[in-house]
Formats: C-alpha cells, sequence, structure tokens
C-alpha cells in the first residue's frame, strides 16, 4: 500500500520549533519531489515549501522563508520540514505530498501536480 506518514506536529508556544517528518511507505520516495502543505479550516490549501528528487533544489513561500527548512533522506524514505521561530499564524493541519513532477527543475508548490498525500499532523502555535 502506498502512503505517506506525517509526524512531529504538536503544541508549540511562539518562538518555539518543530521538527516535521513524512515517512513514505510502499514506493521509493527519491523517485518524487516532496512538497508540504498547510491548510486552516475555512482556507484553501497553501503549498508551504517543496524539494526537488535529489534535494538540491527547495522552494518556500515568503512567509516562512528564513525560518523554516526542508529537507529529505533518501536512504530513510523520509522528508522533513524544520520549523523554527514559529508564529501563531502558522497553525494549521500540515501535510506532506509526493509527485512525479518530472521535468521541473525546482517543483512548483501547487497541490494538483502532487499525486500521494500524508493523513496530516496538527501544529499549533500558541502560548
Amino acid at each position: 500500500q502506498l502512503q505517506l506518514v506525517e509526524s512531529g506536529g504538536g503544541l508549540v508556544q511562539p518562538g518555539g520549533s518543530l521538527r516535521l517528518s513524512c515517512a513514505a511507505s510502499g514506493f521509493t520516495l527519491d523517485y518524487y519531489a516532496v512538497g508540504w502543505f498547510r491548510q486552516v479550516p475555512g482556507k484553501e490549501r497553501e503549498g508551504v515549501s517543496s524539494i526537488s528528487h535529489s534535494g538540491s533544489s527547495a522552494n518556500y513561500i515568503d512567509s516562512v522563508k528564513g525560518r523554516f527548512t526542508i529537507s529529505r533522506d533518501n536512504a530513510k524514505n523520509t522528508a522533513y520540514l524544520q520549523m523554527n521561530s514559529l508564529k501563531a499564524e502558522d497553525t494549521a493541519v500540515y501535510y506532506c505530498a509526493a509527485g512525479s513532477l518530472l521535468g521541473w527543475g525546482t517543483p512548483p508548490m501547487r497541490s494538483d501536480l502532487y499525486d500521494y498525500w500524508g493523513q496530516g499532523t496538527q501544529v499549533t502555535v500558541s502560548s
């Protein structure tokens, strides 16, 4: 069964850090670009960050640049999102996704291009 499983979410105070993990099973993740997306109730899902198959290229939305770092360990079939200096506005359900995105350089953060999705993990930033 092909699946992605996120972990590492939770409750953190403003200014704190969390590291999200995205573990793939049933398929080899290094054949896919990986994206992280987030969604809050009543709003559309937005792309947060993406990373190429090899990990050589990454993309971030402006609001998380300098605070979030995406990475991957293909030997572990896992991708990560390190989130530092968290703010209340980062509160959301975070999803990882994998897509073949063949031909793209830096993978775009367009949800329609990703084929496999995890179930999501809640991140709450609050004092």
